[in-house]
């Protein structure tokens, strides 16, 4: 449970930081590509085995940082849009409820059994998920934009989907600073390619503040998933369990310190989200 809840501390202080980038006036762009970059270099420190490249390329494993490496900077330019076209509520409610994903995958092929307490946890963790990151009068889509939401959604849910493959078929103990790290190695060149070939639109600033924000995302983005798949491998609740718990907490929390932190407010509807949030805890941890 401690590297659950490692995880979810590590996801909540990530929030923190993009809300300090509106504060600070940083430019995301630059910002994610050295956060990537800091990420990679975080696992190659805390790794001790070899980091030659042909030990690396003969890992069973070696193909899935490209593929999860280009999916996170894909996945991120589609929040972005999202938020831009539809609103950061919608955006918010699509890569939450991604959760049920994973689940899906841990039941039907790893066969892992839910009791009916769980099955309640889960479906009260996404009622709470939608009426958390609702703002206002409610969470609309246009059809045209559509598109969007549902693409963020599975693209977000395949990334946990991943992750638990990965550690499941792939990753020993030892291997998994290193898979992280070249994750976001991956996500880092990913990120580069796309400013090349965005160059005329994305003019990039390139200062001391923009870095430290991007390392100040690094550490935190790296431990979020470095600690996920060590609760995924050690905790005792069963994987889908773990992907609600981390999900449903990261909101709670995230929602708690923008109350505390940035005086936010919150609709009775909000109020509601956070309640039904902390049962639906309750009922997946302990049940």
């Amino acid at each position: 449970m401690i590297d659950l809840a490692l995880s979810v501390l590590s996801s909540t202080w990530i929030f923190v930081v993009f809300k300090l980038y509106d504060v600070y006036k940083i430019q995301t762009l630059v910002a994610i590509i050295i956060n990537y970059i800091t990420a990679c270099l975080v696992g190659l420190l805390l790794y001790n085995g070899p980091v030659g490249v042909d030990d690396l390329l003969n890992t069973s494993w070696a193909w899935g940082p490209f593929a999860m490496g280009v999916l996170f900077i894909t996945i991120f330019n589609l929040m972005a849009k999202t938020s831009q076209v539809a609103g950061v509520s919608v955006a918010s409610v699509a890569t939450k409820m991604s959760l049920v994903i994973p689940v899906l995958l841990s039941v039907v092929l790893y066969r892992e059994h839910l009791s009916l307490f769980e099955v309640m946890g889960i479906v009260l963790a996404l009622v709470a998920v939608y009426l958390v990151s609702g703002k206002g009068k409610g969470i609309h889509v246009d059809r045209k934009h559509l598109i969007l939401p549902i693409l963020v959604f599975l693209g977000s849910g395949v990334i946990d989907a991943s992750i638990k493959y990965f550690e499941e078929e792939h990753l020993t103990d030892q291997e998994i600073p290193i898979f992280s790290s070249m994750v976001f190695g991956c996500a880092a060149l990913s990120g580069l390619i796309f400013v090349g070939a965005t160059s005329k639109s994305n003019r990039l600033k390139i200062n001391l503040k923009n870095i430290l924000g991007g390392i100040a995302l690094g550490i935190p983005n790296y431990f979020s998933i470095f600690f996920l798949i060590r609760a995924l491998r050690t905790n005792p609740l069963s994987s889908a369990a773990v992907f609600t718990l981390n999900n449903v907490a990261i909101v709670m929390l995230s929602t708690l310190v923008g109350i505390l932190l940035f005086k936010e407010k919150l609709t009775p509807k909000n109020w509601a989200g956070v309640a039904l949030a902390v049962l639906s805890i309750i009922l997946v941890a302990l049940f």
